[in-house]
């Protein structure tokens, strides 16, 4: 709760918008949800795929809660009312056609989305929709406590990467 604070106060002190950036994703069997994370992009940016995420300027608190992944924290409140869960495909926006027509195709959308997974411990912001789809189908295979374990160890090491050029 204190990063909370922490960062609920800075992105006020240092961009004036609202703390909590919400949006529309594409949760399990195809239904739509509100998805909460901490805003790191300037106010009025609008709904873009991570892999656009270079094209814009964040501000200098969202790049270091990018940075950290402490942008995703919010997704805890997603997580505790059943719209996503510890582990599993990431959930995309809507208008990510490719990526969700591929998880329809391979059964995927029937799974929880998680906070993380198997595709974003493999540099999933670089990754094309079929590359996703690919890593999404194998862990939607492979599903077990221990899996799950495995890439949230992994999400650890994903998170000590040297930072992303924005």
């Amino acid at each position: 709760m204190p990063i909370f604070v922490l960062v609920a106060v800075l992105i006020k002190l240092f961009d004036r918008g609202p703390v909590l950036f919400s949006q529309t994703r594409v949760g399990k069997d195809g239904q739509d949800f509100r998805f909460y994370k901490f805003r790191s992009m300037p106010v009025g940016t609008g709904n873009i795929s991570s892999a656009k995420v270079a094209c814009v300027k964040l501000t200098w608190v969202g790049r270091f809660i990018r940075r950290t992944n402490v942008d995703e924290l919010p997704q805890l409140f997603n997580i505790l009312i059943g719209d996503m869960s510890v582990v599993g495909p990431r959930p995309p926006i809507p208008s990510q056609h490719e990526l969700i027509a591929l998880r329809r195709a391979s059964k995927v959308l029937a799974f929880r989305p998680g906070l993380t997974g198997l595709a974003q411990i493999n540099s999933f912001d670089g990754m094309r929709p079929d590359e996703k789809a690919k890593f999404d189908r194998q862990y939607t295979k492979q599903i077990s406590m221990w899996t799950d374990f495995k890439i949230i160890f992994r999400t650890f090491g994903y998170l000590l990467r040297p930072p992303p050029t924005y």
